[in-house]
C-alpha cells in the first residue's frame, strides 16, 4: 500500500486535484467557494445562536469561554471530513467504469484522491475558525499546532472506511442509500450539536464507539479549549484507524478482481 501510493504519488496529486477543480466547475467563484462557504456558515451560526437561540455548552473545561457558534462549526467541520468522503464512495468504482477497464490503472488511487480532497476542502473551514476565534475571544490557542497530529487518525480511519465501501458497493448497489441515511444517524449519535458530558453515563459508552466522536472532541480541545492531546489515547486511536486503514485495503484488493465482471 504505502509502496504504491510513493510510486504513484504524482498521479494521486492530480487525481485530488481533479477532484477539487471538478467540484467547482463551471461557478465563477470557483474554489473560493472553499473559503466562502465556511464564512457565511460561521456568519449564520453566529446570527442564529446569538440571536434567535441562546444555547449553553455545559461543559468542566475552566477555559471553555467560546461562542457555541464556534463549538458547533468545529464539530461540523471534522464531521464534513468524514461525511464528504463516505457519502462519494459507495459511487467511486461504479462511476470510474474506464478506469476499471483499464488493467495498469490503480484503483486503490480514488479513494486516497476524494480523501485528500476533503482534507483540502476542510482547511479553509479550520482557517476560518481560527480567524473568528481570535476575533471574538482574542487570542488562538497554542495547542492549535497539535490538530494534525489529533486528525491524523481520523484520516487513516476515514480512508479504511472509504476503501471498504467502495469496493462493497460494486456488488451491492442498495448500499448507497444505506449509507445516506447512516450519515445522518451518525451525525446526531456524535457530539457535534451537544456536549459529550450532557449524555447519560449508561448511554456514554455507545457514543465511544462511534469514531467521529474522537476527532470532534480532540479537534475542540486543541482548537477551542487550549487542551493539549491526551498522548496514550491518541495512541489507541492511531492504532485503531490504522487496523481500518489496513482491512479496508485489504479486503479492496481481495475483492477488486471481479469489479469489471460485475459492471
Amino acid at each position: 500500500m504505502i509502496k504504491t501510493c510513493w510510486n504513484f504519488r504524482e498521479m494521486i496529486f492530480q487525481l485530488t486535484k481533479n477532484e477539487i477543480v471538478k467540484r467547482y466547475k463551471g461557478s465563477y467563484a470557483g474554489v473560493l467557494w472553499s473559503l466562502l462557504t465556511p464564512l457565511l456558515m460561521l456568519a449564520i451560526y453566529t446570527f442564529v445562536f446569538s440571536f434567535v437561540f441562546t444555547p449553553r455548552w455545559a461543559v468542566n473545561h475552566s477555559q471553555a469561554s467560546s461562542s457555541f457558534a464556534l463549538v458547533l462549526f468545529c464539530g461540523l467541520t471534522v464531521f464534513t471530513i468524514f461525511s464528504d468522503v463516505i457519502a462519494r464512495s459507495p459511487g467511486l468504482i461504479t462511476g470510474n467504469a474506464n478506469y476499471v477497464k483499464k488493467i495498469i490503472f490503480p484503483l486503490e488511487l480514488l479513494p486516497v484522491s476524494i480523501v485528500g480532497c476533503a482534507v483540502f476542502n476542510s482547511l479553509f473551514g479550520f482557517g476560518v475558525l481560527l480567524a473568528a476565534q481570535f476575533l471574538l475571544q482574542g487570542f488562538i490557542p497554542w495547542t492549535a499546532v497539535f490538530l494534525p497530529a489529533v486528525l491524523l487518525p481520523f484520516i487513516l480511519l476515514t480512508m479504511g472506511f472509504c476503501w471498504l465501501i467502495s469496493s462493497l458497493a460494486v456488488y451491492l448497489r442498495d448500499i448507497e442509500n444505506i449509507v445516506g441515511f447512516a450519515l445522518t444517524g451518525l451525525m446526531f449519535m456524535s457530539p457535534v450539536f451537544y456536549p459529550l458530558e450532557s449524555i447519560p453515563r449508561k448511554l456514554q459508552w455507545l457514543f465511544f464507539l462511534n469514531p467521529v466522536t474522537y476527532a470532534v472532541e480532540d479537534a475542540r480541545n486543541v482548537l477551542l479549549w487550549g487542551n493539549p492531546p491526551n498522548w496514550g489515547i491518541w495512541g489507541l486511536e492511531c492504532g485503531a484507524g490504522l487496523l481500518v486503514l489496513l482491512l479496508g485495503y485489504m479486503w479492496f484488493q481481495k475483492i477488486r478482481e471481479g469489479f469489471a465482471d460485475v459492471m
